[in-house]
């Protein structure tokens, strides 16, 4: 079977500079500017390779909408202030959201939309969707004025690179990717100094850290210097207590290789929230969670906007809107491996109660 774009890319740059890192294999093969997973305007969705809670219900976005209005009430109503979402898709939750804001006028008034989304067909689908609200686009978070802010991150973090070490022989070694007749596989190499790894002594232990989710929690920390801050995080992953690996592939709603057909699967890998947690303190943030998202659902009133939906639907209508709250919230589905982690540089966000 011939090579896909980006495959032939990652043989040709291992053959001119040797073994390349796990991080820049995902960074090639998601978004290779001509090539990339996410160049792909329709990854998402039904027809898609892969579903995001957005698409699954309204409810969810429109919660995250009304949880915005009340984090800015909360913050003392600041306008200007900038909402921003990390990797919004085709704009479903940020529509429902902004949808269910209409009660709080004043919110939108006063608000300027950020979409940090750097795939053109996924601008010109964010576009038809949003294009009500005026919204601009951003290639990184980078790029965001200093102002207050709220920042919603659904199914953001658990796509960007990852590195990964293995314990092996009693020393730790990074974990990379060469070639071989024709084929990807992976290898090791000496890990350079100054890295932090964990004090684990387990022959074959894998453990993954990020870079580039470190680097996007400073930026959270630039927006939040002298103005009021909030961010949510949702996502799939594990406090720390896991590891392993968790590099993982999906296409057509289903898992695949991850040397499978790069550039045409989605790779992700579990979100460590415990380290996120702890960059933030690092960066004088306070954070909030991570809890259950069926429970954060559940709190903000899931069940209760259910029922209002209910008094004009049909019964098809309304059984599927159950199996919709079901599969959100259901510890067998995403309720439990989904998590909600909240990050300020002040106030308490409902429906928060503890801080980490």
């Amino acid at each position: 079977m011939a090579k896909t774009p980006v495959e032939a890319k990652i043989h040709a740059q291992i053959a001119a500079t040797g073994p390349m890192c796990v991080a820049d294999y995902m960074a090639m093969c998601l978004t290779d500017p001509d090539n990339g997973y996410y160049r792909k305007a329709e990854a998402i969705g039904r027809q898609g390779d892969f579903i995001t809670a957005p698409e699954i219900s309204q409810i969810f976005g429109e919660l995250i909408g009304l949880w915005a209005v009340q984090v800015w009430r909360d913050m003392g109503a600041p306008a200007p202030f900038q909402l921003i979402e990390l990797g919004p898709g085709r704009g479903v939750l940020m529509a429902d959201s902004l949808r269910a804001a209409k009660a709080a006028p004043d919110f939108l008034n006063a608000m300027t939309l950020y979409l940090v989304e750097n795939s053109l067909p996924m601008r010109e689908r964010q576009e038809l969707a949003l294009h009500a609200h005026n919204p601009f686009w951003l290639d990184n978070l980078g790029q965001a004025p200093v102002a207050p802010s709220i920042i919603i991150a659904n199914e953001f973090f658990d796509a960007l690179p990852i590195r990964q070490f293995v314990f092996w022989n009693g020393v730790w070694l990074r974990r990379r990717i060469d070639a071989s007749g024709g084929a990807l596989h992976f290898v090791v190499s000496e890990v350079e100094d100054g890295l932090s790894i964990p004090p684990i002594k387990s022959e074959g232990a894998i453990f993954e850290d990020s870079p580039s989710r470190a680097e996007v929690i400073d930026q959270f920390a630039r927006l939040a210097a002298d103005n009021p801050f909030a961010a949510i995080v949702i996502d799939y992953g594990h406090q720390g207590e896991a590891g392993g690996d968790t590099l993982q592939a999906v296409s057509r709603h289903g898992y695949a290789g991850v040397f499978d057909r790069p550039g045409e699967a989605d790779l992700s890998a579990h979100v460590d929230f415990a380290a996120l947690a702890r960059r933030a303190a690092r960066c004088d943030l306070l954070s909030y969670g991570p809890i259950p998202m069926g429970l954060f659902l559940l709190r903000l009133g899931i069940g209760e906007r259910l029922n209002q939906l209910f008094v004009n639907a049909t019964p098809e209508q309304r059984e599927a809107l159950i199996a919709g709250v079901r599969r959100l919230t259901s510890p067998m589905e995403m309720g439990e491996l989904f998590r909600v982690l909240a990050i300020t540089n002040g106030v308490i966000p409902a429906p928060f109660e503890v801080k980490r």
